[in-house]
């Protein structure tokens, strides 16, 4: 086992300068000493592999975070944190690798463990979701996965156990229980440790997890960037806004709508040549949306009517999305240059056959060990994702289902609900703008480091954290959480917009035709 401070990982871990009220050892729990000691007593293999990279007291409305982010995404510096231990330890997991896992301890704690889960390729650790669940009273987790920019997960189930170890021989007590929050790969990330350590969490609030043809723009096939976001998306509002009972440019229900895309066709009487689809680009179109089988077996779901506003920015740009393509070549050719345009149904075949695909894939969907732990999943998805597929959820919570089998109600631990209008785990397009605030992972990245819960609604009804935590703990299944919206979307003492619940899937909202559209008392699931 080792124990010393050291700056973490060159530095790219550290105090923000702002942080004045941050400082190392300045009470005898909080301390280089104990830490270790809590650690020596652990005797795991976990444990003896450990090296402690620093141990620091934030005091009451101090700052502690990553100032140099990763690309892409927002300052991982929290902010007006509660006065917390901060912690963190390197694991060694073999000759090649390592991770990293940074623990916030608060002075108030109350009984409970909070992990929390990153996004995109997973590699940094999420100080903002920590940040957030420590204004509760949790002590949180985040881990960098064992890499800063590689596309591989490999930590969470260690970075799980060392951390409750750890939490016990800080605070001298058991915890009480344990949850997860975590959305896209954050999302993914959950769900797998369910699947491998079913007694990991209680209890798990799961956004958009990550569980296409692409043609060159010069190709007759190709559809130009700028008709999904107007005439494409305008086309879906057209025919499908109105099945919730009320036209508000927010689509409730996309299953049950099925446009007719010939309104488009360049072959109408009378069209706009520029404001207009040919036969080829109708076919393309109808694939997009098209579930992906090669030959009888399902691949991929299509992407869902609602989601086009985002296409451009995330799917069909001039050159494809670097997720999808860089972990084709990275790992299942491990070929820098391999070319998009010789991708065939034995891409897939060779994906699937991979080692690394089981270990990262959340696709045990028997998760009936999970249910007799007594855990509870709430999971969510924006209808208008443009990046996860929202019908992926569907299917997910599908197979779960039946894997699981009838004895249990799936609904008795598990409830799946869908965020009309909501993009990739947060937000809502220009025009849309629906209500999506419901304390998701990464919420708070929008309304400003420092806030946490639903501003101006820290209750079950609104926030669903905190809706959860009544499911595991009181017994109260979660039938709605109203989604809130802000005239600036971003700064919550503008004014409440618009409120409105989410229902469990296959339930939707539905306007009662007399109240004012913007109210959440309007609406009812079902």
């Amino acid at each position: 086992m080792h124990f010393h401070r050291s700056q973490i990982l060159g530095s790219m871990l550290a105090l923000t300068p702002q942080a004045s009220h941050a400082y190392p050892g300045t009470s005898p729990k909080c301390s280089l000493d104990n830490i270790a000691h809590q650690l020596s007593s652990i005797g795991s293999s976990l444990s003896n592999n450990a090296t402690i990279l620093s141990v620091t007291h934030v005091q009451l409305n101090g700052s502690y975070g990553d100032p140099h982010s990763p690309q892409g995404l927002p300052s991982l510096v929290s902010t007006g944190l509660p006065d917390l231990c901060a912690v963190e330890v390197n694991v060694t997991s073999s000759e090649s690798s390592s991770y990293t896992i940074s623990i916030f301890l608060p002075s108030k704690w109350n009984s409970r463990f909070l992990a929390t889960g990153g996004g995109g390729t997973g590699g940094y650790v999420n100080y903002l979701d920590m940040g957030v669940g420590s204004q509760y009273g949790f002590a949180t987790m985040s881990t960098d996965n064992g890499h800063r920019g590689s596309p591989y997960d490999r930590a969470i189930h260690g970075s799980v156990e060392l951390s409750k170890r750890l939490i016990k021989g800080y605070y001298g007590k058991n915890i009480q229980y344990s949850y997860y929050t975590g959305c896209s790969t954050g999302g993914r990330q959950g769900l797998k440790e369910a699947q491998v350590g079913a007694d990991s969490f209680d209890g798990m609030l799961i956004g958009a997890p990550a569980c296409n043809d692409y043609y060159p723009v010069d190709d007759p096939k190709s559809i130009p960037n700028e008709l999904f976001p107007t005439l494409i998306a305008q086309t879906v509002v057209d025919q499908c806004d109105e099945i919730d009972g009320v036209r508000d440019g927010i689509v409730s229900d996309p299953e049950n709508c099925y446009p007719d895309f010939e309104v488009l066709s360049c072959d109408s009487t009378g069209t706009n040549s520029s404001a207009c689809l040919t036969s080829l680009q109708l076919e393309t179109l109808a694939k997009i949306y098209e579930d992906y089988y090669i030959g009888s077996e399902f691949v991929h779901p299509g992407l869902e009517l609602s989601s086009e506003p985002g296409w451009p920015q995330y799917l069909f740009a001039d050159t494809p999305t670097s997720w999808g393509i860089d972990y084709i070549r990275y790992v299942v050719f491990e070929d820098l240059n391999w070319p998009l345009d010789e991708y065939n149904s034995s891409v897939y075949e060779r994906l699937k056959n991979l080692e690394i695909s089981h270990e990262i894939d959340a696709d045990q969907f028997d998760m009936s060990p999970y249910r007799e732990h007594g855990g509870k999943i709430l999971m969510y998805h924006g209808l208008s994702d443009p990046l996860i597929v929202t019908r992926g959820s569907s299917h997910f919570y599908k197979q779960v289902e039946l894997a699981t089998g009838e004895t249990y109600p799936i609904t008795d631990w598990f409830r799946l609900f869908f965020v009309p209008g909501m993009l990739h785990c947060s937000g809502s397009p220009p025009g849309v703008d629906a209500p999506w605030h419901i304390n998701g992972a990464g919420q708070n990245w929008q309304t400003g480091s420092g806030a946490y819960s639903v501003p101006g609604f820290q209750d079950s009804k609104h926030d669903a954290l905190l809706a959860l935590m009544e499911w595991v703990e009181g017994g109260k299944a979660v039938d709605q959480i109203i989604a809130t919206a802000w005239h600036n979307s971003t700064d919550p003492s503008s004014g409440v917009w618009k409120q409105r619940p989410i229902c469990p899937y296959p339930k939707t909202a539905k306007y009662n035709g007399v109240g004012d559209v913007n109210e959440a008392r309007s609406w009812k699931c079902a």
